[in-house]
């Protein structure tokens, strides 16, 4: 297993129960996938973006570490792109 680290880019725009319930799917997929959650946390509160993504200016930081299957992380990323307030993804590989 390696160790990872996710910074999610989510809508700023969900209430805190919706917010919080994203940051259940976003932990719940990497442990249905075998990976482990080293640590999880909102880095930074309604950011604004250089540029719009997916017609939004703001985004929520979202940073996760974690330890995962090398194999695994293409589904984990194909996951993330679906869902619709995950404005976007970079997953890591931490040393």
């Amino acid at each position: 297993m390696n160790k990872y680290e996710a910074m999610v880019l989510v809508r700023p725009s969900l209430s805190e129960g919706e917010r919080n319930s994203l940051f259940g799917v976003i932990n719940d997929t990497i442990t249905k996938y075998g990976g482990k959650i080293l640590q999880a946390n909102v880095w930074l509160e309604k950011k604004r973006l250089t540029f719009r993504i997916k017609k939004s200016d703001e985004a929520t930081y979202y940073l996760v570490s974690f330890n995962l299957d090398p194999k695994q992380v293409k589904e984990i990323r194909e996951a993330y792109r679906i869902n619709e307030n995950i404005l976007r993804v970079l997953i890591s590989v931490l040393d």
